[in-house]
């Protein structure tokens, strides 16, 4: 599967692709909001197999793709939309770009590719997203692809030896089709 965007291409992961995601998954900046403390070639090579294996699911319920420069053809990160069962109305998307390509746009242009996929090709009804509440670069990118803030979960994600509040958005199908059909 590939979805394009002016930019970027979203296609699903390979074997070779594992030295870029590491490269920009052991940066600090890139840790700071993830679970890991630190990553190795092992834990990477195991992260874009699980995406792999997800891709050969039938029928299918978890969309994991690698974004790359269309121009470049240089991966910068990865997206994901993710549903409980593969006829679920309701998904989850999630996004993480390299550190050296943010405040370009990439991740709201990737994040809106996998909200038009998920409500025009898989019909869903809702699309929701988290982050952390000190992430405020995410929450501006679920903002600005059109998504509503409902509400801060407080202390509810346990990562780094401590608590973390988490902020959760959501768009519905037909919030989608008022704001991009016009």
């Amino acid at each position: 599967m590939i979805l394009t965007t002016e930019r970027l291409l979203l296609r699903e992961f390979e074997d070779d692709d594992w030295r870029a995601v590491l490269e920009y998954q052991s940066e600090p900046l890139y840790l700071r909001y993830n679970p890991w403390w630190y990553r190795t070639e092992a834990d990477v090579r195991s992260f874009i197999h699980m995406f792999m294996d997800w891709s050969r699911e039938v029928p299918r319920k978890k969309y994991q793709l690698a974004i790359v420069l269309r121009d470049e053809h240089r991966l910068i990160g990865n997206c994901g939309l993710r549903m409980q069962t593969a006829h679920a109305r309701i998904g989850e998307i999630g996004y993480e770009i390299d550190h050296r390509y943010w405040n370009n746009g990439y991740a709201s242009e990737a994040a809106r590719a996998l909200l038009a996929f998920g409500f025009e090709r898989l019909h869903l009804h809702r699309i929701w997203a988290y982050c952390i509440a000190e992430n405020v670069a995410s929450a501006r990118v679920l903002t600005k692809i059109g998504m509503t803030y409902e509400g801060c979960q407080r202390e509810s994600e346990w990562m780094k030896n401590r608590w973390w509040n988490t902020l959760q958005f959501a768009i519905l199908d037909h919030e989608w089709q008022r704001q991009y059909s016009q």
